[in-house]
């Protein structure tokens, strides 16, 4: 339809499928229908074929087989997103409008490539929406960066081409989020998002990216410093010829009540035409009911203010008319004599070019900061404040005729028309940051910190008094009614922003650019007084701009011949709020080439119409000029359209050229009108929670008195309460805006993010009831009483209002109760309209289920906050009941009442018949006060539980008596309690108990007591980490314990149990010594190592062995490191006491008895040299009695010696040379003797795996399967602490402990394949020290490493290090027997098939044990074959100086082999594939192992031979010997006897007599 009149009927367009959008042009309209189909209608003249007007829309066929998501339309021309990202334009292109080269017309959509030429190859840019206008197009790719085409300055490329053909960038606007864009005829629109936090971080940048200019500027004065952000770049104003064509607004403005309200000017039947040559447009400063302005306007920097009015100019015919007293102040007289006893200058030391200075605007948070940091020099700055500067401030100077609607300051006729284009031009740039200022409430500018030029610190050139008198008063936290943190976090990515900026560009001749003045924009600039208005869209009609804000406030802009702008300020060169009626909501529009449509709320949910605009008449009654000139051929504000409420549930508006277009929904099922219930509802929301904020959270935030009102923990209270309203306010408006994209786009159920992040929502008003009840309790609407009082007066109207309140008469606290619990109220309209939505689908379908479900949860969360809400009011009216130190003291903000005892029999058993007994329950304690005194109770550590003596109850430590209401005390204590009654986390302070008194315990309890992960802390610094069970320290955990030295404490971490240190764990000393190893009750007890020292202190050792009730007792070994000695041997009481053996890093061994820690009794002791001495000792290293001494040569000394070793001997005796054949005198015995015996040495190790097992003793076996349980205990056990410290075990650790929680068969017969499970488990076990096998292997790899490593490498305990393995194997194959009951004991045998398998602890155990001990174990046996195999290998060395040949004969091998072929001749690479077999004998660990290399290195012997042969032969030993010679010398082995050795003394008993026993024979025959 066309015009607004009555008359006017809309026409139905009836298309095979629903239409999602429309986009109209100057003549001619294109549809987007679902399924991706696009229709045109109108004139369409680049089709040849078409009719000059079509009836019907057409279908545009050349986009079949694509899918169309968005469609635009310019003057002629045409444009269409498919669902790929790409570009169709048709339509006229003699402008490059298309984007198509060489074309004045495009008859079909035809694709146009936007490619991005900054990557290498370019790359196609996705496309997600198109904007056109007159001769240009827009396209917002999905990366939202703008792209343009076309000709025209609102191409915003700044570049020098008339015409641009293929799409470009708008450089401009890179980096920035663009949400949405729109083009009029020459100008375009962006809708950007403001930098979030994110983009904060980013480094400044101090020059202009285009003309590279300072963007900061700092002036250096006597007094002070000028800092000034007002650059202006060139670039982005366009210079046209002659004198700027700048408007002159009306010189009156009403009085604005809040912030956002519209500034309601004057007005006419007509639109003003007056202009004025001398006046500079400036957008207008908002006013504020606390701090308002005076509008004047005046000449050269005089003030033309007379009582009050404004005096008619006589260049405007209309000023009569608009003559109105405009200001606030009852009398402007008395504002200038108060300011001009704040200042002793007066206006004649000013200079005239004072009038030019910068209009008054807020002052961000630096100015404050500084003004505060100057406190000193207050006084004097308020002084030196200029009269003039001041007027300024309260009263802005206008233009030479009608400014003072909009606070310009005066500039003389003769100073702008003198200077011509050049002083114009230096105008806009002085002027540009007053044109593009907010015209928001100033406070609101200084909360938000706006650019300003500001002065430090000494003139403060534009301080308020109103600031200044803020100085004096006490510093408060400032609360930003706007979320600085961009609302709530989760909701920054799922809703919509409401942090926005519109920028413009383009010809700005009719002002639609929106930055105050009539110049036109080469780049795109921020309209900054539409920062801050949360606007959701734009619109650009053909000379007129259009912002949609959160708020449902329409901002308009530019031409407003017809009135299309919605007000009667003609032109408006800065946004204006239209005029509408209170209540109408906005949520859509649409501009046309002279005409606005709206689409609003009304008062019921179904969507009404405005048209603001022209009235179009049929063709051939009057011109256009006629219709022009004619009083009411157009709106003077938006009217309703009378046939809106036949349209049904509209849920979109467009317009263009002289059409307008409305979608309508069917209304299928009840679904349309519930979902624009849902949305209708959610905007009044949120335009009722900003008036709250508004007129009454922030004037009652801004009082002076405030502070001494509500003291300093209810103005904190406060604070927190409005920030969270500012919250909760802020989601609530991102909803809306989310719901109305949603009504537009896709009007289903996917889209409501109420339903899938309906988190976001509970929790916001969930924290916002609480901060309310805070609030309440503490007693702050009784406070905030008064405040209000004297702002809102006695009769508050207005929070009646804003509360929703029908009662009359209330009490004022009562007023804002119900005020700030006004938001809860809508929890259960979200409950009510997801129900009714959920009725328009089937109940077995997933959308109802939905919906269903998010109405529960709000239906459940409203009962919750009337539950709290009832808890705050009853807590609030129990303080008011008994006021009193005592329960000032009790009174906390987040604690409520539950019951107490006033009013109910409730009595102390057992207590005095005078005594006084009170008892409050809170919801965090329960108080028990008597007379003046109290105890606190905290509820976290109060049990209760019924006693069965009738009546009775047991608190914690109290008995009470219950006449009647046991239960329900029963019930408040168990609700009270957060957690569940028996089991919970708390935090306690012992008083009583002995052991931990005055000790704070932190952790998990259970029944009263400890239970669980905790932390223990002493007053005197002891602390305490780990688990409890019954209220004492047991299973894991770690003690610190401080000692007199300061900054050292003892430190232990491992196993308690009952209170005391029990297990395994490790004691750090104070003094630097560390125990690792078994406590039992709290001492060292078991098996544990002892470090004391440090390499480089004075004394350094390290024992290891048994301890027996925190004493050395038992086997152990003690390496002084000091002295360089090592014993091995028992203790007994800290003392050396029984067998020993001592070894010295000088080479001396001494093997024998000690007692009362001395060598004392029978021993041996051998030098490095071999000679001996057998006989009696009195002190270390001191021979005192019998003896025997021998010599290395063999003589001897037999007698009585006297003296230390080393030192001298007194010998009384006789010497014996024996002769070569008297081999009976050789006095020469067995080393090993007098040492400890291998099975008695560390069975502390084996009873610690026997009684993980548990056994009460090695030997005494329990039951297998016991054993397999406590296993699996200590696995799982293990397992839970290593979740807790995964860093303690790798990967394949980890595995491996997962494959041993399968417990193996480990009853029946023994089979093969069995034996092979029990192996490969075996193997397992060991290598994880999680597993009591596990943990016996690596303490018996440390005790061995820690016997025989350093100064134990002593060649003489070879043989007792070999018996110390086989003792090993034997002990832990008795473990292994009685984990597998049916396993044959050693030797037995398991039938296979082809030959019976020998079982041996050597075959099963020691490829598990020996790999981890053969490092000091073949230590040893090559310093004890140290000579042989120096021999041995100087003759191998000697004899592989010889060729093959050479040395195959001096072995003997040719006489063997050349009888058979006399021609054979030994290949070398043939040789050395055998010598290389027997490389692998010196890198295996265990006998079997070197066996079976030995085995391969006699197979692949003979396969060669017999392969150089080539028959059938047969060897003998004097054949293969001298071969295996040969091999073993080229092999070059270089310790052979000590491998030899090693598999002499460890190979299986088994295989000495067979196939092995004979190879290794031979390999023993080749080394001697």
């Amino acid at each position: 339809w066309r015009g607004y009149s009555c008359s006017v009927t809309p026409e139905r367009l009836l298309l095979p499928r629903p239409v999602l959008q429309a986009a109209l042009g100057a003549r001619h309209g294109v549809l987007l229908v679902e399924g991706g189909q696009v229709y045109s209608f109108g004139e369409l003249p680049w089709k040849q074929s078409q009719a000059p007007e079509l009836a019907k829309p057409v279908l545009e066929s050349a986009l079949s087989g694509q899918r169309v998501v968005a469609v635009a339309a310019g003057s002629f021309h045409s444009g269409a997103v498919t669902e790929d990202g790409g570009v169709h334009m048709w339509g006229e292109n003699a402008a490059g409008q298309c984007g198509l080269a060489g074309l004045s017309t495009v008859p079909n959509p035809t694709p146009v490539a936007v490619l991005d030429s900054g990557s290498s190859p370019p790359q196609t840019v996705p496309v997600l929406e198109l904007a056109c206008g007159d001769q240009h197009t827009l396209a917002l790719s999905a990366q939202r960066e703008v792209w343009a085409w076309g000709s025209g300055c609102q191409l915003g490329l700044n570049a020098n081409v008339v015409l641009v053909w293929k799409p470009q960038k708008v450089e401009h606007l890179a980096g920035r989020y663009v949400l949405q864009i729109a083009c009029g005829a020459t100008h375009s629109l962006a809708l950007v998002r403001c930098l979030g936090p994110q983009d904060a971080q980013r480094p400044p940048q101090d020059k202009c990216g285009h003309c590279h200019q300072l963007l900061y500027t700092m002036t250096d004065k006597e007094d002070h410093v000028i800092i000034s952000d007002r650059h202006c770049c060139p670039l982005g104003v366009e210079v046209t010829e002659g004198e700027a064509r700048l408007e002159a607004p009306s010189s009156t403005q009403g009085l604005r009540t809040s912030p956002s309200e519209p500034i309601l000017p004057s007005h006419t039947s007509a639109p003003s035409q007056a202009t004025a040559p001398a006046s500079s447009p400036a957008p207008a400063t908002g006013s504020d009911p606390s701090h308002p302005e005076v509008q004047v306007k005046g000449e050269s920097g005089e003030s033309g203010l007379a009582n009050g009015e404004l005096p008619a100019s006589d260049s405007d015919p209309s000023a009569q008319h608009r003559g109105v007293k405009s200001s606030p102040y009852p009398d402007e007289q008395a504002v200038k004599d108060y300011l001009k006893r704040l200042s002793d200058h007066t206006m004649a030391e000013q200079t005239p070019s004072a009038s030019s200075t910068h209009p008054a605007s807020a002052l961000n948070s630096l100015v404050a900061s500084c003004a505060s940091a100057v406190g000193e020099r207050v006084a004097s700055t308020y002084e030196a404040l200029s009269l003039r500067k001041m007027m300024n401030f309260y009263l802005p100077s206008g233009g030479a005729a009608g400014g003072a609607g909009q606070g310009v300051p005066a500039v003389s006729s003769s100073s702008v028309l003198g200077e011509g284009t050049k002083e114009r031009v230096r105008l806009e740039e002085s002027m540009q940051g007053k044109k593009s200022s907010s015209t928001g409430d100033i406070r609101e500018e200084e909360a938000e910190g706006l650019r300003r030029r500001l002065s430090l610190p000494g003139l403060l050139s534009q301080v308020s008094p109103r600031l200044l008198r803020k100085v004096g008063r006490p510093r408060l936290r400032a609360v930003a009614l706007t979320p600085l943190g961009w609302g709530v976090p989760e909701a920054q990515e799922v809703l919509p922003s409401l942090q926005t900026e519109v920028w413009s560009w383009g010809e700005g001749e009719h002002g639609q650019l929106g930055h105050g003045d009539n110049l036109a924009r080469l780049q795109p600039l921020c309209i900054k007084s539409l920062n801050n208005k949360e606007v959701v869209r734009v619109a650009a009609g053909t000379h007129h701009s259009l912002a949609l804000t959160a708020q449902s406030q329409v901002f308009s802009w530019g031409s407003n011949s017809s009135g299309q702008l919605g007000h009667m300020e003609s032109p408006s060169t800065i946004p204006r709020l239209a005029k509408l009626s209170e209540g109408i909501r906005v949520w859509d529009v649409g501009a046309g080439e002279r005409h606005t449509l709206l689409l609003a709320d009304g008062d019921c949910y179904q969507p009404i119409l405005y048209y603001s605009g022209q009235q179009v008449k049929e063709a051939g009654q009057e011109s256009q000029e006629e219709v022009e000139e004619q009083a009411g051929g157009y709106t003077q504000q938006p009217v309703l359209l009378p046939f809106c409420m036949n349209l049904g549930y509209v849920s979109g508006v467009f317009a263009g050229g002289q059409r307008c277009v409305a979608l309508s929904d069917r209304n299928v099922m009840g679904f349309i009108s519930s979902l624009h219930e849902l949305v209708s509802a959610e905007r009044k929301f949120y335009c009722k929670l900003c008036g709250i904020k508004t007129q009454a959270m922030r004037p009652l935030l801004e009082l002076d008195s405030l502070s001494s009102a509500l003291g300093p923990v209810s103005l904190g209270l406060l604070q927190a309460l409005a920030s969270r309203f500012s919250l909760l306010c802020h989601l609530t408006g991102q909803h809306s805006a989310s719901l109305t994209a949603n009504l537009r786009r896709g009007r289903d159920v996917k889209g409501l993010l109420i339903l899938d992040h309906a988190a976001i929502f509970l929790d916001a008003y969930n924290e916002y009831c609480c901060s309310v009840g805070h609030f309440q309790v503490m007693g702050g609407f009784q406070a905030l009483t008064k405040p209000a009082q004297d702002f809102f007066g006695k009769n508050p109207e207005l929070l009646q209002r804003l509360a929703e309140c029908g009662e009359e008469n209330l009490p004022m606290a009562d007023l804002l109760v119900a005020l700030f619990y006004l938001p809860t109220r809508h929890l259960h309209e979200y409950g009510r309209l997801l129900l009714k939505l959920a009725t328009c689908f089937e109940v077995s379908s997933s959308d109802y289920q939905r919906l269903q479900d998010g109405c529960s949860k709000f239906e459940a969360l409203t009962l919750q906050l009337k539950k709290k809400r009832k808890e705050a009011e009853y807590t609030s009216h129990f303080w008011k009941s008994f006021p009193g130190k005592m329960t000032d003291s009790l009174r906390k903000p987040h604690r409520r009442l539950i019951c107490e005892s006033s009013n109910k029999a409730l009595t102390l058993q057992n207590a005095g018949r005078f005594s006084v007994n009170w008892f409050i329950l809170f919801n965090d304690a329960l108080v028990h006060a008597q007379f003046s005194t109290h105890h606190v109770f905290p509820l976290a550590t109060l049990w209760v539980e019924p006693i069965p003596e009738e009546n009775t109850v047991c608190f914690f430590c109290f008995l009470f008596f219950v006449c009647v209401c046991q239960a329900k005390w029963l019930r408040s204590i168990n609700q009270a309690t957060a957690e569940p009654p028996i089991s919970r986390t708390a935090s306690y302070t012992f008083y009583k108990d002995s052991r931990l008194k005055e000790a704070t315990y932190e952790g998990r309890w259970l029944a009263g007591k400890p239970n669980g992960r905790g932390v223990l802390k002493w007053p005197d610094g002891r602390i305490y980490t780990g688990t409890f069970k019954n209220g004492l320290e047991d299973g894991f955990g770690e003690f610190i314990s401080p000692t007199k030295t300061p900054n050292k404490n003892d430190h232990y971490q491992g196993c308690w149990k009952e209170g005391k240190m029990h297990g395994l764990g490790t004691y750090r000393y104070a003094s630097g010594e560390v125990y690792e190893g078994s406590f039992q009750d709290g001492m060292r007890h078991g098996h544990g190592m002892l470090r004391s020292g440090k390499l480089n202190t004075s004394s350094p050792s390290v024992f290891i062995g048994q301890w027996l009730h925190d004493k050395k007792t038992g086997y152990g070994v003690f390496d002084d490191i000091t002295k360089g000695e090592k014993y091995m041997g028992m203790w007994q009481d800290h003392l050396r006491q029984g067998t020993a053996v001592v070894v010295t890093q000088f080479g001396l061994y001494y093997e024998g008895a000690f007692k009362d820690n001395k060598m004392m009794g029978t021993g041996v002791l051998l030098s490095e040299d071999d000679t001996t001495f057998e006989g009696e000792f009195s002190e270390d290293w001191t021979l005192n009695g019998k003896g025997v001494l021998t010599m290395a040569n063999g003589d001897y000394l037999e007698g009585s010696f006297i003296g230390e070793w080393g030192s001298g001997l007194k010998v009384t005796g006789s010497y014996f040379k024996p002769s070569l054949y008297d081999s009976d005198k050789d006095k020469t015995r067995p080393l090993g003797r007098l040492c400890v015996c291998a099975e008695d040495k560390w069975n502390a190790v084996f009873e610690e795996c026997w009684t993980q097992l548990g056994c009460e003793a090695p030997g005494v076996q329990g039951e297998s399967w016991k054993a397999w349980e406590n296993i699996a205990v200590a696995l799982t056990s293990s397992r839970r602490h290593i979740q807790d410290s995964p860093e303690l075990l790798s990967r394949s650790h980890s595995r491996t402990l997962e494959s041993l929680e399968v417990i193996p068969q480990h009853v029946g017969p023994i089979t093969m394949d069995r034996y092979h499970t029990i192996r490969c488990y075996l193997i397992k076990a060991c290598d994880t020290p999680l597993h009591p096998l596990g943990r016996l292997v690596e303490a018996l790899v440390a005790v061995y490493r820690m016997t025989y490593v350093g100064v134990g490498a002593n060649r003489r305990l070879l043989p007792q290090a070999v018996i110390e393995i086989k003792s090993y194997l034997n002990r832990i194959f008795q473990i292994v027997r009685f984990l597998f009951p049916d396993l044959p004991e050693e030797g037995g045998l398991i039938p296979e098939p082809s030959t019976d398998r020998v079982v041996s602890s050597s075959a099963l155990l020691l490829p598990v044990l020996l790999p981890r001990l053969y490092p000091p174990l073949f230590t040893l046996y090559a310093l004890d074959k140290e000579r042989e195999d120096d021999v041995y290998w100087e003759c191998v060395l000697r004899l592989n100086k010889q060729p093959d040949l050479a040395l195959l004969a001096f072995l003997g091998v040719q006489q063997y082999v050349t009888p058979h072929n006399p021609s054979l001749c030994v290949k070398q690479k043939q040789v050395l594939n055998v010598t290389l077999l027997l490389f692998p004998c010196s890198t295996t660990f265990t006998p079997s192992d070197k066996l079976q290399v030995i085995q391969l290195t006699f197979e692949e012997i003979t396969q060669e031979v017999l392969s150089m042969l080539k028959q059938d032969f047969l060897w003998s030993m004097d054949d293969l010997f001298p071969v295996f010679l040969y091999v073993v010398l080229r092999a070059r082995i270089r310790n052979l006897g000590s491998e030899v050795s090693l598999i002499e003394d460890l190979m299986d008993p088994c295989v000495q007599h067979g196939e092995h026993g004979i190879m290794f024979t031979t390999l023993k025959v080749t080394h001697t």
